[in-house]
């Protein structure tokens, strides 16, 4: 059985961690690899999506990074406690038409004993910006550890 460290119940050090880790996950926009820190049969709910499943919620991920371009990520704690972690999230993106948007949202996680998430629940914003109003800049892929996270950027 696959694990995914760090597990719960999670302590403050340990949440953190985890978030980091779906955020790099998540920056790395590879919905294969991305979907293997989810359980199997994980239930998701996503804006007006609802996929059950690793292959349900990697088709929603497929679709997503088809048309949310140059995506960079930003996660922080919200709250935890047990086997479930709240989070805060923004990202940035443009569509095909160059226009840009920065995304605003809230997630609740419920994680198995092995580490894998068996529960996502999101509420996401869309919220349209200027080019000149980005505030995420780093290459495509992981944040750098010395970028801003949310709080520090007045998000």
């Amino acid at each position: 059985m696959d694990t995914r460290p760090p597990l719960p119940p999670f302590s403050r050090e340990t949440a953190i961690q985890k978030i980091r880790l779906a955020e790099d996950g998540w920056n790395s926009r590879d919905p294969a690899r991305i979907v293997l820190a989810y359980s199997q049969d994980t239930v998701w709910r996503n804006r007006a999506e609802f996929p059950h499943g690793r292959a349900e919620a990697q088709a929603l991920l497929e679709r997503k990074w088809a048309r949310e371009l140059d995506y960079r990520l930003i996660k922080e704690l919200w709250a935890f406690e047990g086997h479930r972690i709240a989070v805060r999230f923004v990202y940035e993106w443009h569509d095909d038409a160059g226009n840009w948007f920065r995304s605003h949202g809230n997630e609740n996680w419920e994680f198995d004993d092995q580490g894998l998430m068996t529960h996502r629940h999101a509420s996401i914003n869309d919220r349209p910006i200027k080019a000149e109003d980005r505030k995420f800049h780093w290459p495509l892929g992981r944040r750098p550890d010395d970028h801003p996270g949310l709080t520090e950027l007045g998000l």
